[in-house]
């Protein structure tokens, strides 16, 4: 009898994705492994982030099938996703820039506590959220910005709270939709050692234009390209390929050389 073999942490099949007549994702099939991180990379318009709105639920299928290991989420609204392990950060940095680090990530604990919060009771009379806030805030290295405003922290520190709210429910899949944008060269090698750390333990697809981070974050890559996937390798045999450097990179060199 052939060994039994688990479902792999996430899956998707023969995803596409209209926007009227323009076919934005074309029949697109993903697997992530438990522990494995994936990266999406492609020119601009190539379906990436359309890609990962799907998954997460924010842009309707025109067919094929989603799974988060043996669970199909395919018709599951947002927040029934997230509840079954799936995380999810944003290209455009989405928190709340005149609260505190703390009061962002307690806020995003109560969100997935209560399914309605009871008025008479303080936010400081559930000291179990304040706990999942302080720890995840230790992992993202914001334990001593903890009461800061967000608008005091630099660009690539508010990226980390936003990481750190999208694991504040310890998803088993990450979607993260290029967390290096916009951080400044000062900070590109602490945010991809904060990477490094959080995709320990879980399952992360990752959209990124870093090819540098891409190269030491990623287990493999998969290219995009016109909505649909061009090749997936290891990223020493994508940034070989003739094809990839000639469509994406422009170049006829490897991009991390």
């Amino acid at each position: 009898m052939a060994p039994l073999t688990s479902p792999p942490a996430f899956a998707c099949e023969q995803v596409a994705v209209r926007f009227g007549a323009f076919r934005a994702v074309s029949d697109v099939s993903l697997q992530l492994r438990s522990g494995q991180t994936l990266a999406l990379i492609g020119p601009n318009g190539a379906g990436k982030t359309t890609l990962i709105n799907a998954i997460s639920g924010r842009v309707a299928l025109a067919s094929g099938r989603i799974r988060l290991g043996d669970v199909d989420i395919t018709r599951l609204p947002v927040h029934r996703r997230a509840a079954a392990g799936l995380g999810r950060s944003f290209q455009i940095i989405n928190i709340f820039h005149d609260m505190t680090v703390l009061e962002n990530l307690r806020l995003a604990a109560q969100s997935r506590a209560f399914g309605w919060q009871p008025c008479w009771r303080p936010v400081s009379g559930w000291p179990a959220l304040e706990r999942r806030a302080r720890e995840v805030a230790a992992l993202v290295g914001l334990e001593d910005e903890l009461d800061w405003p967000v608008t005091m922290l630099s660009h690539g520190k508010q990226r980390s709270v936003e990481i750190g709210i999208a694991l504040i429910p310890d998803p088993k899949v990450l979607l993260l939709d290029e967390p290096l944008a916009g951080v400044g060269q000062a900070e590109i090698e602490p945010t991809m050692a904060l990477l490094q750390q959080v995709r320990k333990g879980r399952s992360v697809l990752l959209v990124e234009h870093n090819m540098e981070a891409v190269d030491k974050i990623a287990d493999e890559v998969v290219v995009m390209v016109s909505g649909e996937v061009l090749m997936q390798d290891r990223p020493s045999a994508v940034w070989a390929n003739a094809e990839v450097r000639r469509l994406y990179l422009g170049s006829e060199a490897a991009p991390h050389a």
